[in-house]
Formats: structure tokens, C-alpha cells, sequence
């Protein structure tokens, strides 16, 4: 799942993030969330969010918890 929809991402999930400063290489943090940035419900480029380590970016993708 990308993380697009405010909807599919709440507190406590854990996500693939690209940082302000990775967005270039692409590169992913993995990471918790601990808050929704993003107050729209759709983002193109992927919903902001703060994971519990304090890291911000966009959520790339949604990790199946199954």
C-alpha cells in the first residue's frame, strides 16, 4: 500500500518514510508513526508524518502487518 490516503495511516504503524533529505536518492527509513503531519486526507507525494524516533518525511509505503 503507499501512503497516499490519511485514512490507511494512524499511530503505532510501521512504514517505509522517505526524509526531506533523502528525497533524491530515494533512499527509505523505516520506522513507527507517532503522528499525522498531513491534515488533508490525500497527498500525492504521501502523507507526512513523525515516526516515535522524532524522524519526519512522507510515507512511501504502508509495511503489511500480516
Amino acid at each position: 500500500m503507499n501512503g497516499q490516503n490519511r485514512s490507511d495511516i494512524y499511530p503505532g504503524l510501521e512504514v517505509d518514510i522517505i526524509l526531506k533529505k533523502d528525497q533524491r536518492s530515494g533512499k527509505l527509513t523505516r520506522g513507527i508513526v507517532k503522528d499525522l503531519l498531513t491534515s488533508s486526507s490525500f497527498h500525492s507525494r504521501g502523507i507526512k508524518v513523525r515516526l516515535e524516533d522524532g524522524q519526519v518525511g512522507r510515507v512511501a509505503h504502508i509495511i503489511d502487518e500480516e
